[in-house]
């Protein structure tokens, strides 16, 4: 049997021990939030900003025109310090004696993560009917990194004080960030899950899927006795909501005593009348928001100031800490070889890295992988650069090998590259196994919490193929961490200042550049 090696291993990397405030890549372009003006990060030009724009704004691109979208432009109303300090002293109370919270939030909590919102001064529709373009976005859409807001609400959840979460957003970062499914409905879909009409399975992807309006895509169901073709789950102007996300919605927001709306316009109808489904049993309606909304009469308490801004020092008042976020995305490695019939000492073999949700699928995380061979100085190294990334090679069978494959990352990660060693052995046939991916990936993001790096790997299922010859390895690598610690060590709001863009992380030991061996820690770190 093959040893396994590499299960925890810590390949190539640099300490990226997030913080709040902070640039993890120069090649990041950043925001000034107070003025809303761009500013890009030193050593950017701007046509890298524009290379992003589709992958980030395409679900606003790909939404039927509509002339009409409501009330857009809207100038951003900022609510005195003192006052606002009063109003997060008094919301914090409110969900302290909370029995059944629930949350409604919109695009106003990701403009944070870099996704611009819809109706603010440089949202989507605002430049729309300005005769705009779409605005600059600061992050590839996939590789958008929750803010102070979203993981503050996975805290609440743990805490047993978040009920319910309902969502207007597409993005996903709810479910990155650690809500779990049966707590959340998203009204209008989500641009990286899609759906099987005939079983009701569900696929969340690292990718964003092609097409909005519950159209079909271009996979099937995986369940062997289905395999019907997929659809989208992103509504486009004219569909409807769908009733079970809706009936969950609905079914929560009259069960509660608190609801929290968080970043939006309350404008889009039937969602924005949800939250006032909790009036009539004597719940309370909370909005924070920079705008006014239709719904602010109604609402027991607005607040007008940054959420995040808001949440934390809420977050503060309540003693909970907001979670580091560890993103962790995951690969497969198949090894498949062939013996020639003439030749019984020599193998071919072909060595594939691509995408766990199909060998079609992009891997958005990776730009390119280096495979070298440690122990066989005399073969050179290859550098692949198209996806999927295959090397087919043929040589003795009687003579093992290591590989070395380095992974080098693409715009979004927390460092640059990690490594894994995969050994390989023609003549032995190696055993298959499947751990309990849980329970790895809880390892995996605690072991990088500790460390504050991001490059960790861990080997979470193989499986062994007959025709040919084949195994495929499934591993997880954590490619980003941030701490939003440095956050919390105020309850006044006006001293908490957040930064459009995103929450960025620091290049710890950014000279020294890691080191060359897989499961060693590197210096620094």
């Amino acid at each position: 049997m093959r040893k396994l090696f590499g299960t925890f291993g810590l390949g190539e990397k640099l300490c990226v021990l997030g913080r709040a405030k902070e640039t993890y890549k120069k090649n990041t372009p950043t925001y000034d939030f107070s003025s809303r003006s761009k500013k890009l990060s030193e050593g950017v030009e701007k046509k890298s900003v524009h290379k992003e724009t589709n992958m980030s704004l395409g679900y606003a691109e790909k939404l039927s025109y509509r002339e009409d979208v409501g009330t857009v432009g809207m100038s951003e109303i900022f609510d005195p310090p003192d006052l606002l300090q009063q109003k997060i002293e008094e919301l914090a109370m409110l969900i302290k004696k909370s029995k059944h919270l629930v949350v409604f939030t919109g695009a106003g909590i990701s403009t944070s993560c870099g996704i611009p919102d819809f109706r603010g001064p440089k949202g989507v529709w605002t430049l729309q009917r300005e005769g705009k373009g779409v605005p600059e976005a600061s992050l590839p859409f996939h590789r958008a990194m929750p803010s102070v807001t979203h993981m503050a609400l996975v805290e609440l959840e743990k805490a047993g004080i978040l009920k319910f979460l309902i969502s207007q957003n597409v993005d996903s970062l709810h479910l990155r960030s650690g809500i779990p499914r049966e707590k959340l409905s998203e009204l209008h879909g989500n641009s990286f899950r899609e759906l099987c009409p005939s079983c009701g399975a569900e696929y969340l992807r690292d990718f964003e899927v092609e097409t909005i309006g519950m159209k079909e895509t271009s996979r099937r169901c995986s369940d062997v006795n289905c395999g019907a073709k997929l659809r989208d789950t992103v509504l486009d102007w004219e569909d409807a909501l769908p009733p079970k996300e809706m009936n969950l919605a609905e079914k929560h927001c009259r069960m509660a005593d608190v609801v929290l709306c968080l970043g939006t316009s309350l404008q889009i109808t039937p969602a924005c009348n949800l939250p006032l489904r909790s009036i009539r049993g004597g719940g309370k309606v909370v909005i924070v928001n920079l705008q006014q909304t239709p719904k602010d009469k109604k609402a027991n308490l607005v607040i007008h100031g940054f959420v995040d801004k808001v949440i934390a020092g809420v977050m503060h008042l309540l003693n909970l800490r907001i979670p580091p976020y560890v993103r962790v995305d995951l690969l497969q490695i198949s090894l498949s070889q062939f013996s020639r019939s003439t030749e019984e000492r020599y193998v071919k073999w072909t060595l594939r890295i691509s995408s766990v949700h199909g060998q079609k699928a992009p891997l958005p995380f990776l730009e390119s992988v280096e495979i070298s061979f440690s122990d066989r100085p005399d073969l050179k190294t290859a550098i692949l650069h198209k996806q999927p990334f295959q090397l087919k090679r043929e040589m003795v069978k009687t003579r093992p090998l290591i590989l070395v494959l380095k992974l080098n990352f693409g715009d979004g990660c927390g460092c640059p590259s990690t490594k894994i060693e995969f050994p390989v052995d023609f003549e032995i046939v190696t055993d298959g196994f499947n751990y309990d991916k849980d329970v790895i990936l809880q390892k995996l993001n605690d072991r990088a919490i500790q460390e504050g790096c991001c490059g960790q790997y861990a080997s979470i299922e193989r499986k062994i193929l007959t025709t040919p010859r084949s195994e495929v390895t499934v591993y997880a690598i954590a490619t980003n961490i941030v701490s939003y610690d440095n956050l919390l060590g105020t309850s006044k709001a006006s001293e908490i200042v957040p930064q459009s863009g995103g929450y960025m992380v620091k290049r710890l030991n950014e000279d020294t550049n890691g080191v060359e061996t897989s499961l060693k820690r590197p210096k620094g770190c």
